[in-house]
């Protein structure tokens, strides 16, 4: 168990987790593959704040690039940690993803 931000979280905290692979489902839910080979679900809808706006446009959210391991939209102007996102996610199982892309 591991607590960040005041937030406890099952298991042992990743460190230096990247994002391998992404790919955007229905309904903003990004469909992310981390470096340690997890599938896991995040939910770009959950973002808050000013920077994140753009990618409430579903053409937006889906123009991004991984560089270095770290998701990023609009040439680097917007990015989010991969252990945030990793954090905020939560593990990939075919029901999931069958409510997220059906």
């Amino acid at each position: 168990m591991y607590i960040i931000d005041d937030v406890c979280y099952a298991g042992e905290a990743v460190s230096d987790i990247k994002v391998k692979e992404a790919t955007v489902l229905r309904g903003s839910m990004l469909l992310i593959t981390f470096s340690t080979g997890e599938q896991r679900l995040f939910d770009a809808t959950l973002l808050t704040g000013s920077a994140f706006e753009p990618l409430k446009d579903e053409k937006t959210l889906a123009d991004f690039t991984i560089f270095h391991g770290v998701m990023t939209w609009m040439n680097g102007e917007v990015d989010i940690a991969p252990e945030t996102m990793y954090a905020d996610s939560y593990p990939y199982t075919s029901r999931n993803v069958g409510v997220a892309v059906g």
